[in-house]
Formats: C-alpha cells, structure tokens, sequence
C-alpha cells in the first residue's frame, strides 16, 4: 500500500489530529497514545503539541517527534 503525503495538519482538542492528505482523504488520529516517557510526554504541553506541522508522508512537532507513517495513516479514521 502506498502511503500519500500529508498535505496539511490541523491540532484538534484532547490530542487528535486532523489530516488531509494529497490525495483528498481527510482522517483524524489520537495522539494520546503516544503522549508517554521523556520523549512524547513533551507532547502534553499543548503549546508544543499544536507545533505540528507536515513532513513528508507524516506530521512532526518542533523539537522533531514524530509518528510512523503507516502508524498515523492506518491507525487515523476517515472523516
């Protein structure tokens, strides 16, 4: 399966990500899973966590977390 490229991300409330990829699909994925350790805790802090901007065939914060690209688009819901 071939992953698009995400286009545009949008930080939603209680940790979800609305993203819309090249190819029109729109999907929302939760975070909150992975806001855990040193790391990805850093995430909790909302003003870090609404950083997030494209990268590619993933979304990445400011200080470079990031999530899989098969992760965030098969584990997101279609809008």
């Amino acid at each position: 399966m071939k992953i698009p490229k995400v286009k545009f991300v949008q930080p939603l409330p209680d940790y979800m990500l609305n993203i819309l990829y090249e190819n029109g699909e729109e999907r929302i994925f939760d975070v909150k899973p992975y806001i855990i350790g040193s790391w990805f805790g850093m995430l909790k802090d909302l003003n870090v966590f609404n950083t997030v901007h494209p990268a590619g065939k993933t979304v990445e914060w400011q200080d470079g977390q990031d999530i899989a690209p098969h992760e965030l688009y098969e584990l997101s819901n279609p809008v």
